[in-house]
């Protein structure tokens, strides 16, 4: 296991205790289906706010998932947060994945921007560019690997805890979405990709792909 943490992450510890008590509440002085629909929304929220420890690939040279979800696209195109070409390869999360994002490489952080946008559903190919995102540029090694947190329809929250010049390590945690989001993952261009649209993917625990000269 990469880092010691607990299971349900701290962001959703204030979530969760309002679920709780309107719960509790509603068992006691409502009952019947509404105190069902209280105990079952918290067990969602408790369910979305998970965050389990993984555990950390051994392989040199490769690009862990950095999010749970679904692949959606892979494609060469233009990083425009490093302004370089790249293969991009986009993680949408539902909600009902861990929405915890972990890096995907050892590597210093060389840039964080942040984007104010629009939050229109993040399983289509216009959240990348319009949505509400948070760029992370790190350099691995001679090489970039660029992490970008979308925001989606309902997540209305991004938190990014990395800052320009801090060191990351595979697998480490670095932010978090809320609710329904997507990561995009811009590696070098000559990058060999590991999955396919459709696959589905463990932050940490799955290779996206692996970095030239590997």
């Amino acid at each position: 296991m990469n880092y010691p943490h607990p299971l349900l992450a701290k962001e959703g510890w204030p979530f969760i205790a309002v679920a709780f008590f309107f719960a509790v509440f509603a068992s006691f002085f409502l009952g019947g289906l509404l105190a069902f629909l209280c105990w079952l929304m918290l067990a969602f929220v408790v369910q979305f706010f998970r965050d389990p420890p993984r555990v950390v690939p051994t392989e040199k040279n490769v690009v862990l998932s950095p999010a749970d979800g679904r692949i959606v696209k892979i494609e060469a195109v233009r990083d425009p947060y490093a302004d370089r070409d790249a293969i991009l390869i986009s993680v949408f999360m539902n909600v009902f994945n861990v929405h915890s994002n972990r890096s995907g490489v050892d590597g210093t952080v060389r840039q964080v921007q942040y984007f104010p946008g629009k939050f229109v559903n993040a399983d289509l190919d216009k959240a990348s560019t319009e949505n509400e995102r948070n760029a992370v540029v790190i350099d691995v090694g001679g090489h970039t690997v660029t992490l970008v947190q979308v925001a989606g329809l309902i997540a209305r929250r991004i938190l990014c805890y990395v800052q320009p010049g801090d060191t990351v390590a595979r697998g480490q945690r670095y932010g978090f979405i809320r609710f329904g989001s997507r990561v995009d993952v811009y590696l070098p261009a000559d990058a060999t990709p590991h999955v396919a649209p459709g696959d589905k993917v463990s932050a940490t625990s799955t290779i996206l792909a692996s970095l030239p000269g590997a």
